[in-house]
């Protein structure tokens, strides 16, 4: 099914920068910058014990790396990671300096990571990735091309199969939510909807317990995905499952986890 980019995310033909833009991008450039500075000063100061013959101290500054880009929520900005010389923290036991704020191969902070699977999510199709990522970024969006989209739907179909085949023997669950999410975009005929189970544990924590795509919410789809529970190693349904009227669900349940009470919501 062709993909259509709706009209939430029309783009302009024409992209205009403008000094707000400038200003948050620069303002989010020297922020990090001095929390990078931060970041190294305390690194400095935990190790100034460490002094050499002449009473100089072995942990020291040792310039700024080359500029690097990163996108960031304010746009792409220019980065100069401060460098250390720690080397005679190795003969200590002790890890050199890597910073938490800005890892040595980051490219693009966590939510922009977190914005590509929303914006496919809400139809942009491949091709228009670079067009609306700059429309929200700016211009010059670097790592985020359409095969470089291509590239990370390949990573998120690779996690997805790795998680639906977790090992589930020992889990136990309280209490289950059930539901058929109907979408309008990239399913096939046949396939018309997710089957979504999420689970409360004992102690409290909730968690997606499998997600699926299904025929409708009819019974045959759910005693599908209760079954391949079952076969990772789920021995006891919840104590109460909760969902809406969709009988499919209900019946499936009767079938594989006739203990578990039920609840319409």
């Amino acid at each position: 099914m062709k993909n259509h980019t709706p009209d939430l995310w029309t783009l302009p033909e024409k992209l205009v920068a403008t000094p707000l833009d400038e200003i948050a991008r620069q303002g989010a450039r020297k922020l990090i910058q001095q929390a990078l500075e931060v970041e190294v000063e305390l690194h400095l100061e935990k190790y100034q014990y460490i002094l050499g013959n002449k009473g100089n101290r072995r942990v020291v500054r040792n310039g700024h790396a080359n500029e690097r880009d990163i996108i960031t929520g304010a746009g792409k900005v220019k980065i100069s990671s401060p460098r250390v010389d720690d080397r005679v923290l190795e003969r200590h036991g002790d890890k050199r300096f890597s910073s938490a704020i800005v890892p040595k191969y980051l490219r693009r902070t966590k939510n922009i990571d977190e914005l590509i699977p929303v914006l496919y999510l809400k139809g942009i199709s491949t091709g228009d990735f670079t067009e609306a990522l700059e429309s929200i970024l700016g211009k010059e969006v670097i790592g985020l091309s359409a095969q470089n989209v291509v590239r990370l739907k390949k990573v998120w179909e690779k996690e997805y199969n790795e998680w639906m085949k977790r090992d589930l023997s020992g889990e136990e669950y309280v209490y289950w939510w059930a539901d058929g999410i109907h979408f309008n975009v990239r399913l096939d005929d046949d396939r018309q909807c997710m089957l979504v189970i999420v689970g409360a544990k004992p102690n409290g924590a909730k968690e997606v317990v499998t997600i699926v795509d299904g025929f409708r919410e009819s019974k045959e789809s759910w005693q599908s995905l209760l079954r391949d529970l079952k076969r990772r190693g789920l021995t006891k349904g919840p104590k109460l499952a909760v969902g809406d009227g969709a009988l499919g669900f209900w019946g499936a349940m009767d079938e594989e986890f006739p203990l578990t009470k039920q609840q319409l919501c």
